[in-house]
């Protein structure tokens, strides 16, 4: 009976061992797996209005504690992070500066899962991509939705400009749109009519003017009305003219005599103008062949160059670097923008350099003046002293006036070519492989200062290089 009783009781602590062991294995895998999550948003865009907030909602399956988690929001066009929450709280230095001051984040419900993002003032640059990711000790997801901005412009403003081909010309213009709008004629019964010219224009504030005009016919058309339609929101503005009978005068035989003089005298004026500015272009096209021929020898001044950039010890490459270098920060230095400017500068003269771009993107090349602000947020524009082209992210290129233009290359640029003309306030960028100009600015301020050339660089494969 001793020898059953004593294996029933090591058989008993055996089982208890056993189950121990399991329960130990299957709650330390319901643990892992319980770690894991889904980061979920909106399966549909989210529409915001410009000049109000929008929250981007996004929150974690199964419902779990954020709070010692890192949350990161991107914007698929900017490199820089659009909100940054980590060890507790919100991280603002890596925070993009098209977001300084206008994110918050969501904490109310971060207990509950929830990461959603509030964006204060929303602008027509807001929209596109973003990404929610969320990471753990052990585990990370992210989720990616859509924002869509819009704006619900001005009622248009209906003027009659005078008579043109036997009927009355009638313009319908409106601003504050956004996206591009649509702009129709209507007559009473809905039908649309054609228009003889439409124009559509983005302001500095990203939002769209629309311009439209008709030629209103005695006794067809007489009252029409004039929609613009907002393709976001599928909303529309409308406005309505009548011209009654009254405004259509017979016109005399001595006025019909009057404007075609007036016609001829112009174009004759027109085509000794046209003649004129052949003979300037021709001019200008023999000054920059001949500084083609002998382009200057530039290169980098490293007391100008963003600690972020590594100059090559000719001083005529640039790369962007992992780490930020520990560089003087002396007054000459770019502190907030990659930037770096040529070692030789001019105040006179016409002068000629060249650029390798390679196959990278993030970069813009052309000439800055001396006074050009080096600490702090740099507005790229020629009001700010710069003159250049980029090649953005998404593959655009582009003159950084103001606004921006866009230009219409062919394939993937090589190598640049940029021409200045001092005396004239001329900056010029051209394909140094076709020997073609792309884009000539608007006559340029220097102020009598020195000018320098500039290479811009934010993308990480990029390299920029000064050719001999």
């Amino acid at each position: 009976m001793k020898m059953v009783s004593s294996f029933c009781c090591r058989f008993s602590i055996i089982s208890s061992l056993h189950a121990f062991i399991i329960f130990f294995f299957d709650f330390h895998i319901h643990q892992l797996v319980s770690a894991q999550f889904r980061v979920i948003g909106p399966d549909h865009p989210v529409t915001a209005t410009v000049g109000e907030d929008i929250v981007l909602p996004c929150h974690l399956s199964p419902r779990m504690s954020a709070e010692n988690m890192e949350v990161i929001w991107f914007q698929s066009k900017l490199s820089s992070a659009v909100h940054l929450y980590r060890d507790g709280k919100d991280q603002t230095e890596d925070q993009a500066s098209e977001y300084w001051g206008r994110t918050v984040f969501l904490k109310d419900s971060i207990t509950n899962g929830s990461v959603s993002l509030r964006i204060h003032n929303i602008r027509p640059s807001d929209e596109g991509q973003y990404r929610c990711f969320v990471e753990s000790l052990t585990f990370y997801n992210e989720a990616t939705l859509e924002l869509k901005v819009t704006a619900l412009g001005s009622d248009p403003q209906l003027s009659v400009e005078g008579y043109q081909k036997g009927g009355i010309r009638v313009v319908c213009q409106s601003t504050g749109w956004y996206p591009e709008p649509q702009v129709l004629w209507r007559d009473p019964s809905g039908q649309h009519l054609p228009s003889i010219s439409q124009t559509t224009s983005q302001m500095d504030d990203d939002l769209f003017e629309a311009q439209t005009t008709i030629i209103i016919i005695q006794n067809s058309n007489q009252k029409l009305s004039c929609c613009v339609l907002n393709s976001h929101l599928n909303q529309e503005k409308e406005s309505a003219i009548y011209v009654s009978d009254a405004f259509f005068t017979k016109v005399s035989p001595w006025i019909v005599a009057l404007c075609v003089i007036l016609v001829v005298l112009f174009v004759c004026i027109g085509l000794i103008v046209y003649l004129f500015r052949i003979k300037e272009t021709l001019a200008a096209e023999l000054r920059w062949r001949r500084v083609f021929t002998h382009p200057v020898n530039v290169t980098l001044d490293p007391d100008t160059a963003h600690p972020q950039l590594i100059l090559s010890e000719d001083r005529k490459c640039v790369r962007w670097g992992e780490a930020r270098q520990d560089l003087p920060n002396n007054p000459e230095r770019f502190d907030s923008r990659d930037c770096a400017l040529g070692h030789e500068g001019f105040t006179s003269g016409s002068h000629y350099w060249e650029v390798e771009v390679g196959d990278g993107k993030g970069w813009a090349v052309g000439v800055a003046r001396k006074s050009v602000k080096r600490k702090g947020w740099i507005k790229r524009n020629p009001e700010e002293g710069i003159w250049a082209m980029e090649y953005d992210w998404s593959g655009k290129y582009q003159a950084l006036t103001s606004p921006r233009t866009c230009l219409p290359v062919n394939g993937v640029l090589r190598k640049l070519g940029i021409y200045l003309d001092y005396e004239r306030g001329q900056v010029t960028v051209f394909d140094a492989d076709k020997e073609a100009p792309i884009f000539t600015f608007p006559t340029a301020s220097f102020n009598r200062e020195r000018v320098f050339p500039l290479l811009w660089l934010w993308g990480t494969e990029s390299e920029l290089r000064l050719c001999s």
